[in-house]
């Protein structure tokens, strides 16, 4: 029995109407925003920082169950993808407690 799992999505953002650093920073901040206040996720940007129209976050998200984590996983790309930047899903996994 597992106390609980972790789901991590990669994921790189491209922003086409972005002209600036700042401008992609806006888009940056409104998305970890949403993500932490509509999933509970926690977000770090981890690449692409110094590209106006890129960026890649990782984002973790957390269940009691896998089917449950499995469930918010497809909830937070749909949202992803319903937003008005391009969406490229790198990387999808699911860990629980003792998994090597």
């Amino acid at each position: 029995m597992s106390n609980g799992y972790v789901g991590i999505l990669s994921i790189e953002l491209h922003f086409p109407e972005a002209g600036s650093l700042k401008d992609k920073r806006q888009h940056v901040r409104s998305a970890k925003a949403q993500l932490q206040n509509r999933f509970g996720a926690s977000v770090a940007e981890t690449d692409h920082h110094e590209f106006w129209q890129r960026s890649k976050l990782v984002i973790a998200l957390t269940a009691a169950e896998a089917n449950a984590l499995e469930r918010l996983m497809n909830s937070t790309e749909r949202y992803l993808h319903g937003q008005e930047y391009e969406l490229n899903v790198l990387e999808r996994r699911i860990v629980a407690p003792g998994d090597e």
